[in-house]
């Protein structure tokens, strides 16, 4: 039963500004002109050398998801150290560490019950994306699938205070919803925490209340634009809104405060409320027998870039709270009393917080936090409150890569296709490039479209700079970390405008004097890949080559075969293909493959419930046809993306072979000659 009886009126906004914590934020500083582009002089860095080969750079690690042991003493987290995403257990002061789980099939998501017995975690099959949880014995290795159901996906469990029972996410394979259960690891029984939910909702992110009553969740919509926050009291089955509003706003609950209030307690959420960006607040709620009515709200933050909440302390004194600047984010710790913020002493670039249902370790000594940047694979970091410092607690770069080889991206702005935005790129120079106009550059699109390229590792970008090609990474309108007006500015557009700003990055790179016109490749994937199949559709004189990694070519045939939940969602940001097909098939570069003039690489997964490889295959046939320059493979063990180190060295060095046969780049004469 759902109960929203409570009225906008008492949903009272308070604005409560930290200035210490806004002055304390680092504002990036980009370039604007072209002609300050210059390529780095190192006469250490050879093109094209052995330690930054792709072999080598994939026998680093790629390091997932980590959570605390109870005690403290140790840290459970994901990695592909044998080729597969496995867990994995490594002592909290360092150390090496020991493989907990073995399997073919990627796993992730994995929290640590309370008594410590049990790791629960999620694994799906051959990249299907049809989850089942699991819990493992970090004592024993024993494992058991307490889910085990192929046709209905189960994901993201979190325990219960008192370690008995997992929430999670559950959607059938045919659902455009996902619900919350609940599942008694003692009884094996499952609840169902929210039923019936309206086709275009999604229920995610469930917590637990403090005294495990109740579970805190969010609900959005398929659009994408709102969201609120609901609380389930697991006794009544009653349901309570905690943020009733007006218009497109999203609120998303981070956490629950540890501290004891009378008949009531608060949230720490993130949400664009207040500014049309996201930014952190505590919401308060009240109320007995089951319903809560919502509080006030309280913003932490008022910043123009986007910020997420992390935890509470373990004593609810503190918080922590992530800062995107334009790519990069910094991890915050907040006192709540003082209002002092105080930015935490790791290296620039990516970072985020760890952890399962908290960073913090139980007694709060120290937070679990990830590292990453253009010269460090992500890594697990903790952070040591008695010392001030942070450690590295995972070493994904192994000897024989030197990361001063690696290059580090200019922060570029220019003007979107229309003049309407500012366009945030992140430009990629290889070391020793001289400005002869007669090399080569690729402009590498992000998917979502909802996402961002960010100042992280990316191991083909450091491979394929270091062949001799330059990089743009532009984030298009409709990327996410710009705040709401950008992000909604490709809505019931996609395909156009965004399309716009990816073209304009072009004008961009030869104006730096660098590359040669003719010598310029489009690559993506997902939707970075349709938005590279638009490119070489649309602008068929402009590349020289284009890479599409599990793309999207057709409206049509993708509403029809995707998973539901993204029905619901290209039609919500859209529209519907039956009500007006001339727009789709605009919007649909299948019907313009004849207009191909470049080299197409297509590259998929037969397992991909996103982008199904149907997609793909109709580009392939319809090509193949036509008589046009076409490579292509479809992974027979993958899903949206490849997550098979084997899968991974395949496509690259696929790619790297055929960009250097049909683009070569220009030789910087920086050869060492023995």
């Amino acid at each position: 039963m759902r109960s929203q009886k409570c009225e906008f009126s008492i949903f009272v906004t308070l604005l409560v500004m930290s200035a210490l914590a806004i002055a304390q934020v680092n504002q990036p500083v980009a370039i604007t002109d072209p002609k300050r582009i210059t390529a780095k002089p190192d006469v250490d860095v050879e093109q094209g050398e052995e330690a930054l080969s792709l072999p080598r750079l994939y026998s680093s690690r790629e390091i997932g998801a980590t959570a605390w042991s109870p005690d403290g003493e140790s840290v459970v987290f994901v990695a592909n150290i044998t080729g597969r995403n496995n867990l994995w257990l490594v002592p909290a002061e360092g150390g090496w560490p020991t493989q907990l789980t073995v399997s073919d099939q990627r796993q992730s998501h994995p929290t640590w019950s309370p008594n410590g017995k049990w790791i629960a975690y999620q694994s799906d099959y051959e990249g299907d994306e049809q989850w089942d949880i699991f819990l493992v014995s970090p004592a024993s290795g024993q494992v058991v699938n307490v889910t085990k159901t192929r046709e209905i996906s189960e994901e993201r469990p979190t325990w219960s205070p008192d370690g008995r029972y997992l929430a999670y996410m559950v959607k059938a394979k045919t659902a455009s919803s996902y619900e919350i259960d609940v599942f008694d690891t003692v009884l094996r029984e499952t609840k169902h925490v929210t039923t019936g939910t309206s086709a275009d909702k999604l229920n995610t992110n469930p917590i637990w209340s403090r005294n495990g009553d109740s579970i805190f969740f969010t609900q959005t919509d398929a659009k994408g634009t709102d969201s609120n926050i609901f609380a389930a009291d697991l006794k009544t089955g009653t349901i309570s809104l905690l943020t009733p509003h007006k218009g497109e706003r999203l609120y998303s609950a981070n956490d629950v405060s540890p501290r004891a209030v009378p008949d009531g307690g608060s949230l720490l959420i993130t949400s664009n409320a207040a500014n049309g960006y996201e930014n952190v607040a505590i919401l308060g709620y009240g109320g007995k027998g089951g319903l809560l009515r919502p509080g006030r709200i309280e913003w932490l933050t008022n910043l123009t870039w986007e910020v997420s909440a992390g935890h509470f302390s373990p004593d609810g004194r503190s918080v922590t709270w992530a800062v995107n600047a334009d790519g990069n984010t910094d991890l915050y710790l907040h006192d709540l009393l003082s209002g002092k913020s105080t930015q935490l002493p790791i290296p620039s670039g990516v970072n985020s917080f760890g952890g399962a249902e908290t960073a913090f370790t139980s007694d709060g000594s120290r937070l679990l936090c990830y590292h990453a940047g253009a010269s460090a694979a992500r890594d697990a970091w903790i952070y040591r409150f008695d010392h001030g410092k942070a450690m590295q607690l995972t070493h994904s770069l192994l000897a024989g890569i030197p990361s001063s080889h690696f290059v580090e991206p200019f922060l570029v702005r220019y003007p979107s296709g229309d003049r309407n935005w500012t366009i945030s790129a992140l430009l990629y120079v290889p070391h020793n490039m001289q400005r002869n106009a007669q090399n080569a550059a690729i402009v590498y699109i992000h998917g979502g479209p909802a996402s961002q390229s960010t100042n992280s590792f990316n191991r083909f970008i450091q491979h394929i700079v270091n062949q001799g090609y330059m990089v743009i990474a532009p984030n298009y309108r409709g990327s996410t970390g710009y705040g709401r007006d950008f992000q909604h500015a490709n809505l019931f557009d996609m395909g156009g405008g965004d399309l716009a700003d990816v073209l304009a990055a072009t004008e961009f790179l030869v104006r730096t004097g660098y590359p040669d016109p003719k010598k310029l490749i489009v690559m993506g994937a997902s939707y970075g890949g349709y938005l590279t199949m638009m490119a070489v559709t649309k602008a068929p004189d402009l590349w020289a080559a284009g890479v599409a990694l599990v793309p999207f070519v057709n409206w049509f045939t993708e509403i029809e075969n995707e998973d539901p939940v993204l029905q619901q969602s290209d039609r919500a940001t859209m529209g519907d293909p039956e009500k007006n097909p001339d727009f789709f098939r605009q919007r649909s570069p299948f019907f313009f493959v004849d207009r191909i003039k470049a080299p197409l690489m297509l590259l998929a997964g037969a397992h991909d419930p996103r982008c199904p490889p149907e997609e793909t295959a109709q580009v392939v046939e319809a090509i193949n046809k036509g008589g046009g320059k076409l490579e292509h493979r479809i992974y027979p063990d993958e899903g949206h993306g490849f997550a098979r180190l084997e899968n991974q060295l395949d496509a690259y060095q696929r790619i790297t072979n055929f960009l250097k046969a049909h683009v070569p780049p220009a030789d910087c004469g920086c050869k060492v000659n023995p």
